[in-house]
């Protein structure tokens, strides 16, 4: 097998390491994430927001769901921290052996869950998808099973590249598990443009693109494990302690972890009870919401992660309050200017980038309206991100479960309450209200655990993201206002400007916290 460092190595600490880290993995994620802001365009231009691609964004987020409790959420939360203190205090031999074990574990349970979804996925649409049923949409129905039953094995290919990524994260390689979704988007593009036209429904595209690419992407993580060592056959053994550690912390954490997903499968079933499009507009808001979360509170987390299960292991609490502290702040020094961009600039958003071909310019209205409500929950998701590392990366598994239950019957009353008056806008808006009681409830217990320990400097720090951000909404809507009506310019002109404005705000927001006397070192890691 091929060297690797030590076993008990660690990672670059010096300075700046974790800001290395974090822009290895945003830079990355941006690239992935454009893309597929060209794979939602291209989606928009030739299928629109139409009774299809309801149904296969309904199609497709079922064993996305099943994804996040099986793979990148509960799963990750729980696999890398007692990866990490194999590595730190075992042997190379224990570490590997740790990974075949889990590896068979996984695969073997999604083998049956992937097996049941596909033989059962009239059982499955008839949970997920009820409206149908209640309005009498059978067309709807139908092609929502046969959709299922392609994309329901992406579960299976798209967590063991989850797992095969976490392994990576752990050794402090990034860039192949964040540059891996590329090949999804890639995937969904070339099937819509050149497979389309072959199908007798052609939307069915899209759910041979996701099998697909589910393919592609497990094969991209193979040659980075053999080089280091790592590509070990799975064995599976329930009772090997690791394995029951693992497993131990991921049930519950199953829960927790995954509470935004349940929200938004929640609001997936709500929303077939709505408007033809309903799932649509949604789909594409939360698309554009997805951008800066990935892009920052995601890949913050992805990088902290790691270094707090370290700093546990080793016992040294003031290095994982400082982590934590590095954290937050980043995600406040981020996350609000993309929140107050994608509430004021909602409409002109979705407008630049869908509005074309079969999207009509009420279906760019709509999504613009529950992007506007989604983005107002973006610092409330990001925060989310990086605090619920903090018990996961200390083993603590069941606080967040009893915060996430919370925050779970939160959204469930708001969806309630909300859907009557503004029907898919307030599912939008449900689900960044819960995502602050998550936020809030995770912040609180840390700071009675006093794990989390604010460091200097948070006064000044937020006078200077308050005058930059009023700075920021105020050139933002006298530009938007002196520019006119968005919807009648040709497509690429406006996507330009769109874009120009874009990169101007965020350089105006640099520049306005540097003239602000803001220092780089205060957010360095």
């Amino acid at each position: 097998m091929p060297e690797t460092e030590p076993i008990g190595g660690k990672p670059d600490q010096s300075s700046g390491g974790l800001l290395r880290s974090s822009l290895v993995v945003s830079s990355l994620t941006f690239l992935s994430r454009i893309l597929g802001l060209v794979r939602d365009v291209v989606v928009a231009h030739f299928f629109g927001a139409g009774a299809g691609t309801d149904v296969f964004f309904l199609a497709n987020r079922i064993p996305n769901f099943f994804r996040r409790l099986f793979a990148e959420g509960a799963f990750s939360q729980a696999f890398v921290p007692v990866l990490t203190e194999y590595r730190q205090k075992r042997n190379r031999d224990d570490v590997r052996d740790l990974i075949g074990k889990t590896e068979g574990a996984l695969a073997s349970t999604l083998v049956v869950v992937v097996v049941i979804g596909v033989v059962g996925a009239e059982i499955v649409i008839s949970i997920f998808a009820a409206g149908y049923i209640y309005h009498g949409e059978a067309d709807k129905f139908d092609l929502a099973v046969d959709m299922l039953r392609l994309t329901f094995p992406y579960l299976l290919l798209i967590s063991m590249t989850a797992f095969a990524g976490s392994v990576l994260n752990t050794y402090g390689r990034f860039a192949i598990p964040a540059i891996t979704p590329v090949m999804l988007n890639l995937s969904l593009i070339l099937c819509a443009v050149y497979l389309r036209p072959y199908l007798a429904e052609p939307v069915m595209a899209l759910a041979w693109a996701v099998l697909i690419g589910g393919v592609v992407q497990l094969t991209l993580q193979l040659p980075s494990l053999a080089s280091l060592g790592l590509l070990v056959p799975p064995r599976t053994s329930f009772r090997d302690p690791g394995v029951k550690k693992i497993i131990g912390l991921m049930l519950p954490a199953m829960f927790g972890v995954s509470v935004g997903q349940i929200n938004l499968l929640v609001d997936t079933v709500l929303a077939t009870f709505l408007p033809t499009g309903s799932l649509s507009w949604l789909y594409y808001s939360d698309r554009l919401l997805e951008l800066p979360l990935a892009l920052f509170g995601i890949a913050i987390a992805t990088v902290i992660l790691p270094s707090l299960s370290r700093q546990h292991a080793e016992e040294d609490p003031d290095e994982f309050a400082s982590t934590l502290d590095w954290g937050i702040r980043m995600v406040l020094l981020l996350g609000i200017p993309a929140t107050l961009a994608l509430v004021v600039m909602a409409d002109v958003l979705i407008i630049a980038l869908f509005h074309q071909g079969e999207m009509t310019l009420l279906d760019s209205e709509m999504a613009g309206m529950s992007l506007a409500a989604y983005g107002c929950g973006l610092v409330g998701h990001m925060l989310v991100k990086v605090l619920a590392p903090g018990y996961f990366a200390r083993q603590n598994t069941h606080t967040p479960v009893r915060i996430g239950i919370i925050a779970l019957v939160s959204n469930m009353v708001l969806n309630f309450v909300l859907i009557w008056h503004f029907k898919h806008v307030g599912l939008a808006m449900a689900t960044s209200l819960a995502a602050f009681v998550n936020a809030g409830l995770l912040w609180r217990g840390l700071r009675r655990m006093d794990v989390l320990r604010f460091q200097a400097g948070w006064r000044r720090f937020l006078i200077q993201l308050t005058f930059a951000n009023v700075i920021l909404v105020i050139i933002l809507v006298w530009v938007i206002g002196a520019v006119g009506s968005w919807s009648e310019m040709l497509y690429w002109p406006r996507l330009l400007i769109t874009l120009s404005i874009c990169a101007g705000g965020a350089a105006l927001y640099a520049s306005s916290l540097w003239l602000l006397g803001f220092n780089v070192r205060q957010v360095l890691k």
